[in-house]
């Protein structure tokens, strides 16, 4: 069994105080129901948990009931940090869940067909991420503003989400984080523990929603 999670707990502080970025109206859908959609259709999924704040689960029923999403398995709140709401999430799964894809709630453009090739890489190499090479000359700058040195950017991606894995490499890579150590994505995590992550590469739109001018691009782009 594959089971994704789809984490949308953030404080969307850059959208504002106040503001929950998940909810917010796109096209004609919360910014999260796309990404629920997304993973409805895709046939390499069997359930669905839902990660949120606290104070979004009723709203979250609402939408799951609204949109018809059938796989969903259970919505459950997030913790402070990314990795705390992943974790809630891992422990929310099914038992059977053998594989799981986390996906960023605020990353409504994802496809079924870029998770399909995400979780079948995953399923061979049990660690996969869907990523795009990095086309911009990029710059280290260690402070302020002063550039440290130019890095070679045939060798950089810039890694988004759906990331799957099977559940053991997964949960054995956040049990092995030592305390305090924050990770910006699953993948890290995975890195740390040793593990080999594949990336699966795609240059379908896929940006994530962090302030009011993406929320306009995401708007255009669905149009």
């Amino acid at each position: 069994m594959t089971t994704a999670i789809i984490v949308a707990a953030g404080k969307s502080e850059r959208m504002g105080a106040g503001t929950d970025k998940a909810f917010l109206s796109l096209v004609n859908k919360p910014v999260v129901a796309w990404s629920l959609l997304a993973f409805e259709r895709c046939p390499e999924i069997d359930k669905i948990v839902l990660v949120v704040r606290k104070d979004q689960l009723f709203a979250c029923k609402a939408v799951v009931q609204m949109f018809g999403i059938s796989k969903i398995h259970k919505i459950v709140p997030g913790g402070t940090r990314r990795q705390d709401s992943v974790m809630a999430g891992l422990d929310a799964c099914d038992l059977d869940t053998r594989h799981v894809v986390i996906h960023d709630g605020a990353r409504p453009l994802v496809t079924s067909d870029v998770i399909a090739e995400v979780v079948k890489t995953a399923k061979r190499t049990n660690a996969a991420t869907v990523g795009k090479r990095m086309t911009d000359t990029v710059k280290r700058v260690e402070k302020g503003t002063t550039v440290a040195e130019t890095m070679e950017r045939e060798k950089l991606w810039a890694v988004q989400t759906p990331q799957a894995f099977a559940m053991r490499t997964l949960r054995n890579a956040y049990r092995a984080l030592p305390p305090g150590v924050v990770v910006t994505d699953d993948c890290q995590a995975v890195e740390l523990s040793g593990e080999t992550v594949r990336i699966v590469e795609s240059n379908s739109p896929n940006i994530k929603i962090t302030t009011v001018e993406d929320l306009q691009l995401a708007a255009a782009m669905l149009k």
